[in-house]
């Protein structure tokens, strides 16, 4: 060949990869529209590039579907560090550059949120969570105001309504990130661990379940109402002693009233957030070890000791923060486990997990939840 014909040959290929690449440019940036859970259509001109997280937990979730999730955020609530230091952890390590991300308010409520900070961050997108974003349609609504000043905003929710909004809210993250796969991929593991449990638990009784949660700090006792643990618990076969007794979606319960009720199962939660409480301490990171020391002080404790659970060895613990993440799919299948032990012997949680971990963007290593002790392994008196 000649080198005036090397040279053509060249530059065709070149041309060629050139053309490829615009191809996929153009692709990439086709216009996302998504119907949020609140039913509202939102429509950007393509993947989202600068986003807002108002709540900083949301991180949960999109870290299950892209690699490097810090990667897609101009600004995030505050509540991330605060309320999942465990988790943040893992991401500073993988992310150094995670601690420079602006945040735009305290991420619980809608007092806290800063619109002149995100407004000056210029994101493409805005996620909101539904305790965020309400339901109102007045002039204090965030979803409102944001709009009014010219921003997208995107409504996901994993918390309020967990079983009803985690496959849509899934979906909507997927769409606008451009990660559609990735999320039907987790969909698929999601809703495939769900249904093996509803299908076993067809004619079922439902046993009585107390859920402690944030157990063993100063108070007693703090526990879900509609929502939250209370969808787990329905998904698991059992049912929520709290529910009937408080309005919303948490509350508060007198140790009295958790004793006389005596559910057949206990079910204490607890985070890294209690160790400054000297509560039950678990999540990632956590060895075991650390973990079933606080559990086994917290079932020796006055008035927990005397529950049918704890004598039965029905007593088990859990993460808090399942209840604001995909990954309480792990949960629901560990609750199953605990509420009909005869229905759900060969499941294995831990398999479910590490499963789960395939699609994380970080770690997922430590102890997320503990059986009830063996027999002879009654807790220690304090």
């Amino acid at each position: 060949m000649t080198i005036a014909g090397a040279l053509r040959t060249h530059l065709t290929r070149l041309a060629c990869a050139l053309a490829m690449l615009a191809a996929a440019g153009a692709a990439s940036a086709q216009p996302v529209t998504v119907t949020d859970v609140l039913g509202r259509t939102v429509s950007l001109p393509g993947p989202a590039k600068r986003i807002v997280l108002a709540q900083g937990r949301q991180l949960n979730a999109l870290g299950l579907l892209h690699p490097e999730p810090l990667s897609l955020l101009a600004g995030w609530g505050a509540d991330h560090q605060r309320q999942n230091p465990d988790a943040y952890a893992r991401y500073r390590s993988r992310f150094p550059g995670i601690d420079a991300i602006p945040t735009v308010g305290d991420g619980a409520t809608e007092a806290g949120f800063s619109l002149e900070k995100t407004v000056a961050l210029a994101p493409d997108l805005v996620i909101l969570s539904g305790s965020l974003a309400g339901t109102r349609h007045g002039s204090g609504d965030l979803v409102l105001r944001l709009e009014a000043v010219g921003i997208k905003v995107a409504v996901v929710d994993f918390y309020l309504k967990p079983l009803t909004d985690t496959v849509p809210s899934l979906r909507i993250l997927g769409k606008l990130i451009g990660r559609e796969q990735q999320a039907e991929d987790f969909i698929r593991f999601y809703e495939d661990r769900l249904g093996r449990i509803a299908r076993r638990l067809e004619g079922a009784r439902r046993p009585s379940v107390f859920i402690h949660a944030h157990a063993g700090g100063p108070e007693c006792c703090s526990t879900p109402g509609r929502g939250t643990f209370d969808d787990f618990i329905t998904a698991a076969g059992g049912s929520n002693m709290s529910a009937p007794l408080l309005p919303g979606a948490t509350g508060q319960i007198s140790l009295e009233q958790l004793i006389s009720s005596d559910p057949e199962v206990y079910v204490a939660t607890g985070g890294t957030h209690m160790a400054r409480l000297g509560g039950l301490v678990l999540g990632l990171g956590v060895p075991r070890e650390t973990a079933a020391a606080g559990f086994a002080k917290l079932l020796a404790q006055p008035g927990i000791s005397t529950l049918s659970a704890v004598r039965n060895r029905r007593a088990t613990a859990m993460w808090q923060l399942f209840n604001d993440t995909p990954l309480h799919v792990v949960a629901i299948e560990a609750l199953a486990k605990w509420i009909h032990p005869e229905r759900f012997a060969d499941l294995d949680p831990a398999a479910t997990l590490a499963e789960a971990a395939r699609f994380s963007a970080i770690p997922l290593d430590g102890t997320l939840w503990l059986d009830a002790p063996a027999s002879g392994q009654a807790p220690a008196r304090p």
